[in-house]
C-alpha cells in the first residue's frame, strides 16, 4: 500500500510527520484562541449589560 520511497524514506516520512504535527498544533492553537476570544466577548457583554449599556449593532 505504501509506495517505495527508496533511500529517502526516512526523510520523506519524517517530513510528513513534522507537517502533520505542525498542522495539529495550528489547529489546537486556533481552537484555543477562539474559545478565549469568545469568553472575552461574553465578559464584555455582561459588563455592558450590568452598566446599563446596550451593545451597538
Amino acid at each position: 500500500m505504501m509506495p517505495d520511497l527508496g533511500k529517502y524514506a526516512v526523510e520523506v516520512l519524517s517530513s510528513y510527520a513534522a507537517s502533520l504535527l505542525l498542522l495539529l498544533a495550528l489547529l489546537l492553537m486556533t481552537f484555543a484562541r477562539g474559545r478565549r476570544v469568545r469568553r472575552q466577548m461574553q465578559e464584555m457583554e455582561q459588563q455592558m449589560q450590568s452598566q446599563g449599556g446596550t451593545p451597538r449593532d
